[in-house]
């Protein structure tokens, strides 16, 4: 078996760093679900991979594009004429941040 790679004190500081309240039993399991974690990245940094690639997929996978042609726009006038308020020519909509202009 490995050596425990997180204590539970540094699982007690995750957590109250993540603003966590964790019971003793959750702490408890949450370190051990942490320690296989850390194992896992660890073996996973132990890896070879000088001599692959670097790949953005797992797959080598075709792009699907399709050919980009022109096409009519809808009409502006039918669109603003849907919208619940429109304005000048423009969507009217609330204001996000602050007091309406």
């Amino acid at each position: 078996m490995s050596r425990q790679r997180i204590t539970r004190s540094e699982c007690a500081h995750v957590a109250s760093l993540a603003r966590l309240e964790l019971t003793d039993e959750q702490l408890d399991r949450f370190t051990g679900q942490l320690d296989e974690l850390l194992d896992h990245v660890a073996e996973v940094e132990a890896l070879d991979v000088d001599d692959l690639p670097p790949t953005l997929h797992a797959l080598a996978l075709p792009n699907r594009l399709r050919p980009d042609t022109p096409a009519d726009g809808l009409d502006r006038t039918e669109v603003l004429e849907q919208a619940p308020l429109a304005e000048d020519g423009l969507f009217r909509v609330p204001p996000v941040l602050g007091d309406a202009p």
